[in-house]
This record gives C-alpha cells, structure tokens and sequence, in this order.
C-alpha cells in the first residue's frame, strides 16, 4: 500500500489504548465481566462481577428483553424478572450476576445481518449487555471468550496486548452502536494522531482490501488537516460491502454512511466495492462522517448543529486535500447554501431538527454549515487568521473529546466561544439562528470572499476585501494533494 506523508503502518494487532484516555477512570471502580460466545454465534453467555453493590442494572434496549434468559444472581436458583429494559433486582442489590442471550435471534432482528455471511453476525451491544449506570468514576472491563479463530470488535477502548479485552466508560449510549463478532477481517491505519480500527466483515461481496484501507487512510488523512491530527485517537471503523448493488444511489461507491456513539464512537461506511479507487477518492460521505468525530454527541434538536458542521467541513477539507479545487469546493458550498435557505422558510434550525421532517433536510444539514462559514470567517477576520474554527476545535479535543454526555447546541457553541476568548462570535450566531425562520444572509459574506455567483456558477475572483482569508480556508496541503495524485496514477498504473 502506498504511504502517506504521515508515516503510516497497517497491521493484525490489537489496539494500544492508554487508560489515561477514558475519562475518570484514575481511581475508578471497575467491575469485571467475563463474555463467551459459542461457535454457532447462536449463544452469548454473561458473568459479571461488581466491585460494589450495585441496585439497577439495564440494557440500553428495550429488545433486550426479549433475547434474555437465565438471569439470575450468581449462586441463586432464583431467576431475576425483567421489566422492560430493567432487571428487577433484589431490594439489597446484587454482587454478581449471569445471564444468557439467544444470540442468534438477536442478529436476525438486525437488518445489517442480511448482507453479511454467516461466519460473521452484527448486534448491538444495546441488545445484550445488561449492565449498571456508568459515570465518570465507574467503568467495565469486559473480557471476551471466542473460539479459535474468532474476533469481536465493537467501539469500546481496547486494552494493550489483550485483544479480547476491552474497557468500557460512561459515554452517549446508541441502541444501534455495532459489536462484530465472527471471522472477518481485521485492520489497524496509523494517521496522524490516531489509530483507526478497521472491522471488514465479509459479506460475500468480492472487493480489494487494499483499495478500501488506502481510501479510509487516504480520508482520514484529509481530516487531520482541520487542525492537524485526526479528532478521535481509536475510533472504530466499519466497512459494510453489500451484495447486488443499492437500491439508493446505485452508482455512489459510498452510498451512506453514520457515526454511532456507544461506550465509544464508531463510524459506518456501507460501500459499493465494484468502483474503482479514484471515485472512492473523489466521495465526501466518509469525510463527512469522520468531521462529526470533531464534535461532541449534540442532543436531537441540535442536530443541525452536528450535521452542519459536518457539511462545512467536507467540503472545505477535500479542497484542502487536493480532491477539490478551490472554485469546485465553494460551488459545493454556494450550491448547498442556496438550497438551504429556500428549504421550509417558516421553520427555525431548531424546529426541523425536531420535527425530523424528511422535507427540512436541506434546511436541517445547510443552517449548520451557514453557522460554521459565518463563524470561522468572523474568527478569521477580527484576529489576522490567529483565530479560527479549526482553533476552536482543536481546543475542544484538548479538553473534551471524546464526549461522555450528550450536549444541547447552546452548551457546545459557548464552549467553543470560551476556549477561543474575547467577545463571543458563535454563540451570538447559534442565538439569532436557533429559534427563528428562514436562513442566516450569508451573500455578503461570500461577495468579500470574493465568491461571485454568475447564475447557477460560481467564480473566484481575486481581489475582493476576505481574498487571503478565503485563500486561508482552503488552502492545499501539499504533501497531502501529491500523495493523493500518487494514488490515482497506482490504479491507472
């Protein structure tokens, strides 16, 4: 595989995760769960010990339930009753717990199954682990028992020279986060501060793994340069070939892709492995995805937020790359924009996000990227570009990433408006947006960038008051854009 112009290995090996990087875990309580799954992937079987009396215990699913059985306090012939999502516990609580799960029925309620072959199944954890309330002082170390031959990796940290061992902490729970277990694939890519794991269940789809390893590389190399390193140090990755094409967007080989948070962030990439290299070099979805882990799990109503940022950044960082050129990543910009502020003028950002209605998509995903242009430019101009939204961010990972709680959209723009210091400039921005119709006038903005819009086009023109400030936000990264170009001449070659 070609290197990158960040020293990069691949390798079958598990993921060093200091534990430094689980927050709070520097004197914590630790209970231990020991997780055997049988050879048939029908089975999963669970004892758990408690360091402490612990008085509820839950499954992050209410399907749970219905996989349960054998549920008892360790030593008692007694089985514990469910109620719902609840384990109805004994008034003095309980030291120790086992349980069983029918595996099997689990993975075929889950539709991602219906792709994958039968060596290799996909639940969520949300479906069979029933554990107690995690906080920043509690945290599992949860130790798998597979088979010969078998592997399980799900977004958990993972603990050094035991890759059957991982670590699990307070964090936003998502009922449908992945836990892979069977005999597939498996891949580690060092970027530039940050290792991802890479899961390749096999679907039955033929597809060249090293295509899929240097795009992912080549992908999240294009999001370490929104400030340097990639934003979450261990995510774990997804691949997700599906057989017979889409029936959605056939011909994208990125066809959707979502990031999920459980216990740690995972990100999943459903792909088309028939296209060839340069058009996956060429797609934004993995981009967009991978922004998200610069920012911390917002709650639904701001999800425009979240989304937004995301949109901003695809762009921004694939002209950075060198897949872009400056005027092709502001055409994508105006483009989105424009169609965003004609998208439900009568609802605010924070009305669609709540409304989930399929009609503001346009207003829910561009509101966003109008609030992160218009701040990044105000960041930019009133500091001589000493200040920026890459600033902001790189901050925030400092201080707060990866997330253990679920925000509210004002709680992250004013986070953001304290690393960076002087008078708030985002948080003013999210205030007049969040609640009132229509859009933010963002055609001045793009005027003193020198963004002229000649009907359906977009042209640069020099010269314009915010020339150098635009030029700053696109800038290519050299090394990056000829690392890309080596690329695409190796698949012509």
């Amino acid at each position: 595989m070609t290197q990158g112009p960040q020293v990069t290995c691949l390798r079958k090996a598990s993921l060093t995760l200091v534990a430094s990087l689980i927050p709070g875990l520097a004197g914590a309580v630790e209970h231990r769960y020991e997780i055997t799954v049988n050879e048939s992937l029908s089975r999963l079987s669970v004892e758990a010990q408690f360091s402490e009396q612990v008085y509820r215990i839950r499954a992050g699913s209410r399907r749970a339930e219905g996989y349960l059985s054998n549920a008892r306090e360790c030593g008692s012939g007694d089985r514990l009753r469910t109620d719902g999502s609840l384990l109805d516990l004994p008034a003095d609580g309980i030291r120790c717990l086992t349980y069983d799960v029918d595996l099997g029925q689990a993975a075929a309620d889950e539709r991602r199954n219906r792709d994958l072959d039968s060596g290799n199944i996909m639940v969520s954890p949300s479906r069979w682990m029933w554990r107690p309330e995690l906080d920043g002082r509690t945290t599992i170390r949860a130790h798998f028992v597979l088979p010969d031959g078998m592997r399980v990796s799900l977004p958990w940290g993972a603990v050094d020279g035991q890759p059957s061992t991982f670590l699990l902490g307070a964090s936003p729970e998502s009922a449908s986060a992945p836990a892979i277990f069977g005999r597939f694939d498996y891949r580690e890519i060092e970027i530039r501060g940050a290792v991802l794991r890479v899961a390749l269940p096999d679907s039955g789809a033929r597809y060249d793994v090293d295509k899929i390893l240097a795009w992912l590389e080549a992908t999240a190399t294009d999001v370490a340069l929104m400030y340097g390193r990639f934003p979450n140090p261990s995510p774990l990755v997804v691949v997700m070939p599906r057989r017979g094409g889409f029936s959605w967007r056939s011909t994208s080989p990125v066809p959707f892709g979502r990031v999920t948070r459980n216990g740690g962030e995972a990100v999943e990439l459903f792909v088309n492995p028939d296209r060839p290299l340069s058009e996956f070099l060429d797609d934004w979805t993995a981009t967009h995805e991978f922004s998200h882990l610069g920012v911390p799990y917002l709650n639904s109503r701001a999800r425009w937020v979240s989304e937004g940022f995301a949109q901003y950044y695809q762009n921004i960082l694939l002209a950075r790359s060198g897949a872009y050129d400056e005027e092709r990543a502001w055409q994508k910009l105006w483009t989105g924009l424009d169609r965003g502020s004609k998208s439900m003028p009568d609802f605010s950002p924070n009305a669609v996000a709540s409304e989930r209605n399929r009609g503001g998509r346009m207003k829910l995903y561009w509101s966003g990227a109008a609030l992160a242009l218009l701040a990044d430019v105000e960041w930019r101009r009133r500091s001589d570009g000493e200040e920026s939204l890459d600033l902001a961010l790189d901050r925030l990972q400092d201080c707060c990433l990866p997330g253990t709680t679920v925000w509210t959209g004002r709680e992250f723009v004013t986070r953001l408006d304290e690393l960076v210091g002087g008078e708030p400039v985002i948080t003013p921005l999210f205030d007049a947006m969040a609640d009132s119709p229509g859009f933010p006038e963002f055609a001045t903005t793009l005027e003193q960038l020198g963004v002229i819009i000649d009907g359906e086009d977009v042209r640069i023109r020099e010269g314009a008051p915010l020339s150098d400030l635009r030029k700053s936000l696109t800038r290519q990264d050299a090394a990056t854009a000829a690392w890309r170009r080596s690329l695409d001449a190796a698949e012509s070659d």
